[in-house]
Formats: C-alpha cells, structure tokens, sequence
C-alpha cells in the first residue's frame, strides 16, 4: 500500500489555513496542523481532518521565535515518515496606521512573523524535501497577499510591505531548488472573508471594500484552499516560481 503524503500547514487553526487543512485531508493528505496560541481552533482543525480520514498532529509554536520553528519541525519528524508538502501560511496584520504613526516596535513584529518565520520555515522544509539533502521533493506553496501589489495606503503598508517580500521570496527560493524536486509557489488572497480583518480592528472591511472588486464580492477561505490544493498537485507539476492571484480580479 503506497504511503499517504504528509503535509505541514502553518496558521492552521482558523482561515485560509483551516480551510486548507480540512481540504487537504480530503485530498488524501495526513495534515500537520501549527497553531501558536488558538489551541481550540486547532482542537476543531484536527477533529474535522480526522473526519475524512487523516492522521493529524497538532504544532505548538511562535514561529517568530527561532527555537519554536526548529522545534515544531522535530516534532513533525516524530510525527511522520516525511515531509511531502508545505503551506507557510502564518502570518499577522495590525491595526490601520499610517506609515508615520507606526512604531519600531510595530515594524519588528511585522517583519519578523510575515518575512523572516517564512523564510526559515522553508528552510526546515527545504532541508527535508531537497534531493540534495536526500529527501524526495515536495512543494512549498507560501501565503503571500494582493496587498503587495497594492500597497494598503493608510491602513497596512507595512504589512503590504512583507507580503511584497514573500513574493520575491517564493521567485528567489524556487530558482535555488528547483533543480532538486522542490516546487516554490505562492498565493495572493485579495478581499477574504477571515478573522483577520477584526484582529486588525476592521471587522466591516470585506462590506466596505466589496464594490473595488471586480466580481463585486469578497472571496472566503475555502477557494484560497482549493487554489492551494491545485497548486501542491500534479496538474501544476511545471509552475513553480510564480503568485497565483486569488483576489476576483482586483
């Protein structure tokens, strides 16, 4: 019986990322499901993963801390036979500010979870899954944001800002191991309906920015899951290096 591939989600406890954990089980994936700090969300991730038939294990850790990246990976090694797939989806939004009200403080916090986590969660990946290393490939589909092309004036700039270096990223990381069986890919979610409009004090947003989308309506969760899950199969098996707008045209 061949072996069930193994797939690590980051920020799985709620959004794009539940949504891509309960998807992909479905999909024939055994689902490692990081959470940091909503130990409930990830409790009711794992339930409904185990419901289409996964095995899951549920990851602790901030991983704008160096030690909880490297220990959440240990144990996804105790956990699973492999590392088969990656979807670096953890990341975080503050309140609207404009670039000359932000704080160091602010800017730190943002850099360090959307950027540098990112980076070094692929890292860990890319250490598992390279033919270099002796792993067997896998694919790396990173969670990047419409708003890097945007740029979120007088809201999120500086969050526009690390989702604009998570697309640079995806290109630079692919062209290093796309020769050793890794593809390196990326989304751009446009206007989602998810909790991280009212963790940035904008509970209304998808209402009030509706009309600027081309389709006249925010997307959900669930469409950026199925775009994930297109892009960790075989029917994307040559695309590597690039962002797949999700965004209803905007």
């Amino acid at each position: 019986m061949a072996r069930k591939k193994s797939i690590l989600i980051t920020g799985a406890s709620s959004g794009i990322g539940a949504a891509t954990a309960v998807l992909a089980s479905k999909h024939g994936y055994d689902v490692g499901i990081h959470y940091n700090s909503d130990l409930k969300g990830a409790q009711l991730v794992a339930q409904m993963c185990e419901q289409e038939g996964a095995i899951t294990h549920m990851l602790q850790g901030d991983l704008s801390n160096p030690v909880d990246v490297t220990r959440v990976f240990s144990e996804f090694d105790a956990a699973f036979a492999q590392l088969d797939a990656l979807v670096n989806n953890a990341g975080i939004v503050d309140k609207p500010q404009r670039v000359d009200e932000m704080s160091y403080d602010r800017l730190r916090r943002m850099v360090d979870m959307n950027l540098i986590a990112p980076m070094l969660v692929a890292k860990e990946a890319v250490l598992r899954m390279s033919t270099a290393y002796g792993g067997d490939g896998g694919v790396i589909v990173n969670t990047g944001s419409a708003a890097a092309r945007l740029g979120s004036g007088g809201q999120y700039v500086d969050y526009a800002a690390t989702k604009a270096g998570i697309d640079i990223f995806t290109k630079g990381l692919s062209d290093e191991v796309a020769a050793e069986g890794i593809r390196v890919v990326a989304i751009r979610p446009g206007l989602i309906e998810t909790a991280i409009h009212a963790k940035g004090g904008l509970p209304d947003r998808c209402d009030d920015l509706a009309h600027l989308v081309p389709m006249k309506r925010a997307g959900d969760a669930e469409e950026c899951a199925h775009a994930i899950l297109f892009l960790l199969g075989e029917g994307a098996s040559y695309i590597t290096g690039t962002s797949v707008d999700v965004s209803g045209g905007r």
